[in-house]
């Protein structure tokens, strides 16, 4: 089930958050990709050391992680860690068999031991041998250095050209000149021959030791993937916490029936000092209509709203504050920007409608739609029209929806349509600029003559302007802007109401705290007092019975 699954992803990240809270660092070091080596292993592959070491460090993770989850009281990181299975004996097997330089160790088996001992005493005596020879004086001459050089995997002098009867043996290389050839002499021969058959026998005891690591690896195929799966969601998981401590995220509340109620939102990728916003959908309304002009912040804010579920959705923290709420969606459907395609010569209008269609032929009760401008790029009454349409289908469906808009229609609609609500995004016209806050409730105005008299057009093409509107325009427009003034003014008269709450709140307080003084006070008081007439009382008592003695 998806919804139980985003519940137990969403578990894994604040469990791993909660880890993180309490100073534990996870020891993620050595955790590499092997699934493809282990699969090849289990089939009759032979590993080669670089692949078998990977294997190593990957038990060797699984060990360090086992001991770091079981150290916790978490459930879900407990249960982890006993999935985790470090296999001692083939990571000591591994460990055994490979020195610091990743080679394979003498110590690897008693064979190769004895192969590589034999080499080394063999090499010397030929080293010995042509050593002896390069510096008796008849050979000197002969020579073209006092040296002895490899050529493959057979050492060799370096003779002159013109004597090269004087010294017999087989020619490997010559140089570039032609001067000097680099001649095996016949003496060395056979240990030379002696020594490539050793290093066959070496090679050969190597493939052997690989091959068998290769089939234990092999035959813990099953464990080893669980291992790599088990290690890749942790790492997932802690990054995820990561993630929410970068964002400053919090754990959201996510549930199938319900309703969206968040507080506090910012888009995760915008940086600096953020406005954030405040919504909810689903409880009074299942349509929300975000009217107001361009570089408002529409277009963020129905990018925010939809990521937050997103995020919620994929086992992220969201940020935003403490306790938001959001309801569980199978789908989240979305047209936004400008997808004009010159390619099939589609229309801004059309590109939009495209995408319209196969939305409305894919939603159910369980998704969430977001419309950008909706009805745009054709014309202003018959794209309010269609847009009317759209949205009253999706809001008799049941469908919980959000669309931005110009059209001052669809103002009108969300005032007289049952489960459908106006909102906004404040815009200062003294500023010219968006505070990109979202006033849910009050629908907003274009602000195109506010603006344009703020930027200087001549005050009478304004008034001409106002003319040519409806009256029924008109009057919708100064409905909105006494809206807008009195919520200015309500908000003006709640910050006063706040802040005086405030003062009450500190006053109470202080008076709490004068009242706990006194009482205390009185309290060693009385303590005090009784000490002195117990005091009293038994010094009475001492001097009566000393005058009943005497």
């Amino acid at each position: 089930d998806n919804f139980m699954r985003v519940k137990h992803e969403l578990r894994e990240t604040k469990e791993a958050y909660d880890m993180l809270n309490l100073g534990k660092e996870p020891p993620f070091g050595g955790l590499s990709d092997v699934r493809d080596e282990i699969v090849r292993a289990s089939k009759g592959a032979v590993l080669d050391g670089a692949e078998l070491l990977e294997i190593s460090a990957t038990l060797r993770l699984a060990l360090r992680m086992k001991q770091y989850l079981e150290s916790s009281s978490f459930p879900w990181l407990l249960q982890l860690g006993h999935r985790l299975d470090p296999l001692s004996h083939l990571y000591r097997a591994i460990k055994e068999t490979f020195d610091e330089d990743g080679k394979v160790a003498d110590s690897a088996s008693p064979e190769l031991s004895r192969i590589r001992k034999e080499l080394t005493i063999a090499s010397k005596r030929l080293e010995e041998k042509l050593s002896n020879m390069i510096r008796s004086s008849e050979m000197q001459k002969y020579l073209q250095e006092s040296l002895i050089t490899r050529r493959g995997d057979r050492l060799v002098i370096p003779v002159k050209k013109e004597y090269r009867a004087q010294v017999p043996g087989i020619i490997h290389d010559q140089s570039a000149s032609g001067a000097t050839l680099f001649i095996e002499p016949a003496s060395v021969v056979e240990l030379n021959n002696g020594i490539r058959l050793l290093k066959e026998q070496e090679g050969e005891e190597v493939r052997r030791i690989l091959r068998e690591l290769s089939f234990q690896v092999g035959q813990e195929k099953e464990k080893l993937l669980l291992n790599i799966e088990t290690l890749a969601r942790l790492d997932f998981a802690f990054a995820k916490a990561r993630y929410a401590y970068a964002l400053k995220a919090t754990e959201p509340e996510i549930s199938t029936e319900g309703f969206f109620d968040v507080d506090q939102a910012r888009h995760p990728l915008l940086k600096g000092d953020v406005v954030p916003i405040d919504y909810n959908l689903g409880k009074d309304f299942r349509t929300l209509i975000i009217t107001g002009p361009n570089t408002g912040g529409k277009t963020v804010t129905l990018k925010t709203i939809g990521l937050m579920i997103l995020m919620a959705q994929a086992g992220l923290f969201i940020p935003a504050a403490e306790g938001a709420n959001l309801l569980f969606r199978k789908a989240v459907y979305a047209d936004i920007g400008d997808e004009q395609s010159i390619e099939q010569s589609l229309s801004t209008f059309s590109s939009h409608m495209t995408n319209i269609v196969s939305i409305l032929r894919e939603v159910d009760e369980n998704s969430l739609v977001l419309f950008d401008e909706l009805g745009a790029g054709t014309d202003p009454t018959e794209g309010a029209a269609l847009a009317k349409a759209i949205l009253d289908r999706l809001t008799r469906q049941g469908i919980r929806t959000m669309a931005t808009t110009h059209y001052s229609e669809l103002k009108i609609y969300a005032m007289t349509t049952p489960g459908v609500q106006n909102a906004c995004c404040e815009f200062d016209v003294e500023t010219l600029r968006p505070t990109y806050r979202l006033l849910v409730g009050i629908p907003g105005k274009s602000n195109a003559f506010a603006i344009s008299s703020k930027l200087g057009l001549d005050p009478y093409i304004i008034h001409r302007a106002k003319e040519f509107l409806s009256k029924d325009n008109i009057q919708f427009e100064d409905v909105l802007s006494d809206i807008e003034k009195n919520r200015t003014q309500t908000e003006k008269e709640m910050d006063a109401v706040r802040k005086l709450k405030s003062e009450i709140e500190r006053f109470k307080d202080e008076i709490q705290k004068e009242k706990d003084r006194l009482a205390k006070e009185k309290s060693g008081i009385i303590a005090k007092a009784k000490e002195e007439a117990r005091s009293i009382v038994l010094n009475a008592r001492y001097e009566a019975e000393e005058l009943l003695e005497k």
